[in-house]
């Protein structure tokens, strides 16, 4: 299966139109198949007394609040409007990230976004949850800061809001829902799951990609992985493993200010984790073990035959003094070699002569 490769533009724009729209061209010149932006009115995602994260702190400065921040890397209606119209001239697919229900109904209804993403951080808002499950659009969960079980209640009210039942919900609904045989069938068909760490960046040592294969295990769904981690190496071993989705964050400078952009990769390595995951994919191959095409040629010369070790006169006994393994292998395979000793010469042998 071809990996998905979705350019996490988020809010690298720094609040710049301008900067947005040099974003989706970037992520169009590395061959990403979509470049994702967040959309969110700030109020209604973040309270005033909510602090900022650490990584926040760290790359932004506590001069200001985290809702003073976010306010700044808002984009209008109007300006989302322009980045799907010039995502569609670049040949890129256009993705956003709602944060509220305002913002997810715009993606969906308004812009008719083909895919939605479910943020980290909304994974326990259940009422936004059921919201995404009653689009009807294809839905990516990610799992940052999750558990096993987190996942598990996320995914029943994502079925309980796919099934489209009735009553009040609850978490005794949505284990229920997750329990119905079309309940899972329905996330089967529409959700895609993300491991993911949710630091920015995140140290290699709490990756835990092997968790994507408890995800896979787990659940019975598509998996991917959101990167946050620097570099791109830790992507294409998500491939590797068999990651159907892959998001990195993108950025046009890693100097610039911002809470993100240290986080990201340029351009240039955009490109290079494009590449090498397309390499990834075509090295996967088959599982069956069988000699590639390629190699067929290389086979007779790479491997020995039973070849005379010394003149053998006709008549004569093979007997291991007389008789060695060399290349090339068009001859008897080494395999026989035992049951070649049991015969004679049925003509003369000059020294390294296929038997």
């Amino acid at each position: 299966m071809r990996v998905f490769i979705v350019a996490e533009a988020g809010v690298n724009h720094n609040g710049s139109l301008k900067r947005a729209l040099k974003l989706i061209d970037a992520a169009a010149a590395a061959g990403a198949d979509a470049v994702k932006f967040q959309t969110f009115k700030s109020e209604k995602v973040i309270s005033r007394s909510a602090p900022k994260a650490s990584y926040q702190t760290r790359n932004t400065g506590s001069s200001e609040s985290q809702l003073d921040m976010v306010r700044r890397l808002e984009l209008s209606d109007a300006d989302h409007r322009r980045l799907a119209a010039h995502c569609r001239k670049r040949g890129i697919l256009f993705l956003s990230t709602p944060f509220d229900e305002e913002s997810l109904r715009f993606l969906a209804h308004d812009l008719k976004v083909t895919r939605l993403k479910i943020p980290s951080g909304e994974i326990t808002n259940a009422p936004l949850l059921l919201q995404f499950a009653r689009t009807g659009v294809p839905l990516i969960l990610s799992t940052g800061m999750s558990t096993l079980d987190e996942v598990q209640e996320a995914l029943g009210a994502l079925a309980y809001g796919m099934l489209n039942r009735g009553g009040e919900p609850s978490r005794r609904a949505f284990r229920k829902a997750f329990a119905d045989r079309r309940g899972r069938a329905l996330l089967k068909k529409r959700l895609t799951v993300l491991h993911c760490t949710t630091e920015y960046p995140a140290p290699f040592a709490d990756v835990n990609l092997r968790a994507m294969d408890t995800l896979a295990s787990a659940f019975g769904l598509p998996v991917g992985y959101s990167d946050h981690t620097d570099g791109i190496a830790v992507s294409i071993a998500a491939a590797a493993r068999g990651a159907v989705f892959l998001e990195k964050h993108l950025t046009l400078d890693r100097g610039l200010p911002g809470p993100d952009h240290k986080a990201s990769v340029e351009p240039d390595e955009l490109a290079a984790l494009v590449k090498a995951v397309r390499e990834v994919e075509a090295a996967l191959g088959s599982p069956l073990k069988a000699p590639a095409p390629s190699e067929l040629k290389n086979r007779p010369i790479a491997r020995k035959s039973v070849v005379a070790a010394r003149a053998i006169a006709r008549g004569e006994r093979f007997t291991s003094e007389n008789l060695t393994v060399k290349r090339p292998g068009s001859g008897i395979s080494p395999m026989d070699y035992w049951d070649t000793l049991r015969g004679a010469a049925k003509k003369n042998y000059a020294p390294d002569d296929a038997i």
